[in-house]
């Protein structure tokens, strides 16, 4: 079984396509996720990118999605270490990127910024992999 650490941005477009997670892959992420999430969707509904209707069913979507959230104080320990080593000016990204160096296979993340960032410090997957084939 394959463990990936996945995005906010990740999380959004499984929805957005209602993929079906490959029953051999386990997804995880830092509990913040839920949190950003909303906050993405509400932005977007605000500026009229989607319906409320839509940013709901997205929300059920992931809410009923096998995801693992983690947020312990080791996690936080370490995405303190990343987001200085990195020079990052917070530590949200940073959390993902611990939770993918103590517990996961690989990061999945739609900003290809973030994955060049990061590309050095953990291993990275492509969001394809996620689905089923």
């Amino acid at each position: 079984m394959a463990r990936y650490v996945i995005s906010p941005d990740v999380a959004l477009r499984l929805a957005q396509e209602n993929t079906v997670i490959a029953d051999e892959h386990e997804l995880l992420a830092p509990t913040l996720l839920r949190s950003q999430l909303l906050s993405m969707l509400y932005r977007a509904v605000r500026q009229g990118e989607m319906t409320r209707e839509d940013a709901d069913g997205y929300l059920a979507y992931v809410r009923a999605l096998r995801v693992r959230l983690l947020g312990d104080r080791v996690l936080q320990n370490v995405a303190w270490k990343v987001a200085d080593q990195l020079g990052w000016p917070d530590t949200f990204d940073a959390e993902y990127i611990a939770l993918t160096q103590l517990q996961a296979d690989a990061f999945i993340t739609l900003d290809e910024d973030l994955a060049s960032a990061v590309k050095d410090v953990v291993a990275l997957a492509q969001f394809a992999t996620l689905a089923q084939r």
